[in-house]
């Protein structure tokens, strides 16, 4: 069998500024483009800084990598596929990340079985977009204690779906559609 070539995305800022991350093009597997990073790290300037932050569809890590670079103190990246670990492990030693913990689990089901070790300040949710994913990741964050005080919850979804429904408590602060993604930011109250 024949393996597939890999891909490569930048990360875009901070002390990391133009290292490439290696990952595999699986199925589902989308890394959040640069414009899009962009903007959503420029929403997030003002509490990335020493931040603990939570990457549950990790992928390429892109998301998680960038948050680190930027400042943030620790990045937890769940990813389900063997392929895409293994390359988020040669992209952490190569960038030397000790604060990023690389965890081989579904995304659904370590919400469901896990009790946070911390609570987090910034959870970025970008799960493949033909799942429907979206929905039960609100409900599990919203009943276990993955979120801190006035922690951020970042979302992407197609732009055709209809977004999920969030609790009471987050707060929608932007949204903005680039192409086929829409993306989201929340603030818990």
């Amino acid at each position: 069998m024949k393996k597939s070539p890999l891909g490569q995305v930048r990360i875009i800022g901070g002390m990391w500024r133009g290292q490439k991350l290696n990952f595999i093009p699986v199925e589902g597997l989308r890394p959040t483009g640069d414009r899009i990073r962009e903007t959503l790290f420029n929403w997030l300037t003002p509490i990335i800084h020493e931040a603990h932050c939570l990457d549950l569809f990790a992928g390429s890590g892109a998301l998680g990598f960038e948050a680190l670079s930027r400042g943030a103190s620790s990045a937890t990246l769940i990813e389900q596929d063997p392929e895409a670990i293994n390359l988020l492990q040669q992209n952490q030693t190569r960038l030397k990340a000790k604060h990023s913990h690389i965890v081989k689990a579904n995304a659904l089901e370590w919400l469901s079985t896990t009790k946070a070790f911390q609570p987090f300040d910034i959870i970025f949710l970008d799960p493949p977009f033909a799942e429907s994913l979206l929905q039960c990741c609100c409900d599990l964050l919203d009943q276990k204690s993955f979120l801190a005080a006035n922690a951020y919850i970042y979302m992407e979804s197609d732009s055709n779906q209809s977004p999920p429904v969030t609790p009471t408590s987050w707060c929608a602060l932007k949204e903005k559609t680039t192409g086929q993604v829409t993306y989201r930011l929340f603030r818990i109250d």
